[in-house]
């Protein structure tokens, strides 16, 4: 082990890197610094990208079975069809409060977005694009709009800065991910004049379905859940409804968690429970999650094999995917399908973002 690390040492120093400059050279997450390391700290050199922020994972290029594998579900999510993917990385939390709080409040010194009746929209556009609601326009909200500042809220006491963001819609979902490639010094990947997205661009962007599912599946085939085929309350923040519904919910304890129902909206901080296998956090619960694709209840039985980017657009809705904290066992299931209009905001919706290579 030590020799292959002092390999890998000199010859990334011998390209001009070293495995200091990043938080950990253990880039692909399987406990050991070999030469697999290599090819990905060698890929993102090449693509001007050294070192990959903390709260990204890296999610195995490779070939899935995706869909309904049990049967068990709506037609939407069938048939099981194989699906390939190059590799890519993905947000191991949910965005968070503070997260999208920072996002609002450069913004608003950017001038790109405005505020009206307490929802935040797309400067320019009236009300045509609305990118979430504050707590003055919903009672979920958890960031509060005051004096021409943000900031996130404290419910029942506690701080919600790690809770997922919520009352967010596509928009400001694909907007926070334009900004923060910004931040990060990358490629912006949305045109938010059209709302197309560039897959030729290195930088943030919301989740295709296909890559979404890959991810959370951790590389569990014919599961349920991103960690097996049952479900309780040790494992995800949902509401439980065990008997005689869903046989695979075993959670001792019914209804909403007990653990985070004081006060509405009933979110837990992020890494509350154990991640799956590919290292993410509450990919079944908590928050549902926007996708970019449009969603279409026939796209399964046509869609291509390798890299599926989702139907045509324009359509009338987007794909969410993930279960919700209210959401029963079944809605949480990681080949569950739900949508919802782009504009479209919840008190349990959020999103988690996507990086390129």
């Amino acid at each position: 082990m030590r020799s292959k690390t002092l390999v890998l040492t000199a010859l990334l120093c011998s390209a001009g890197l070293c495995l200091a400059a990043c938080p950990s050279a253990d880039l692909n997450g399987d406990c050991f610094v070999d030469y697999e390391d290599f090819a990905l700290m060698a890929t993102q050199w090449l693509t001007g990208d050294p070192c990959i922020p903390d709260d990204m994972a890296y999610i195995p290029g490779g070939t899935f079975q995706m869909g309904d594998s049990l049967n068990e579900g709506d037609s939407d999510g069938r048939p099981v069809h194989t699906v390939t993917l190059d590799p890519f990385y993905m947000n191991k939390y949910e965005v968070t409060n503070q997260q999208y709080c920072d996002y609002l409040n450069s913004a608003k010194s950017q001038g790109s977005i405005t505020v009206t009746s307490g929802v935040v929209y797309k400067a320019g556009s009236g009300t045509s694009y609305p990118y979430c609601d504050t707590s003055t326009s919903s009672s979920s909200g958890q960031i509060a709009y005051t004096g021409g500042v943000f900031s996130v809220r404290s419910k029942g006491g506690r701080s919600m800065v790690n809770d997922p963001m919520v009352d967010v819609s596509w928009y400001g979902a694909a907007a926070y991910c334009n900004w923060r490639s910004q931040q990060g010094g990358k490629e912006q990947c949305y045109n938010l004049a059209t709302w197309n997205c560039d897959f030729s661009k290195h930088g943030y962007r919301l989740p295709t379905e296909a890559e979404w599912e890959r991810a959370a599946r951790g590389g569990l085939a014919a599961k349920r859940f991103p960690w097996g085929d049952t479900i309780s309350h040790s494992q995800a923040n949902y509401g439980s409804d065990r008997d005689p519904h869903y046989p695979y919910d075993v959670s001792p304890t019914e209804g909403y968690h007990p653990d985070w129902d004081d006060v509405y909206p009933y979110t837990s901080p992020g890494g509350s429970f154990a991640a799956n296998n590919y290292d993410l956090y509450d990919m079944a619960g908590n928050v549902e999650e926007w996708c970019n694709d449009w969603y279409s209840s026939t796209y399964y039985s046509s869609s291509p094999t390798n890299n599926p980017s989702g139907p045509a657009g324009p359509l009338s809705y987007r794909v969410v995917r993930g279960g919700a904290w209210f959401f029963n066992a079944y809605g949480c299931r990681v080949a569950y399908r739900g949508f919802g209009g782009p504009g479209y905001r919840d008190s349990g919706l959020g999103f988690r973002c996507v990086l390129d290579f």
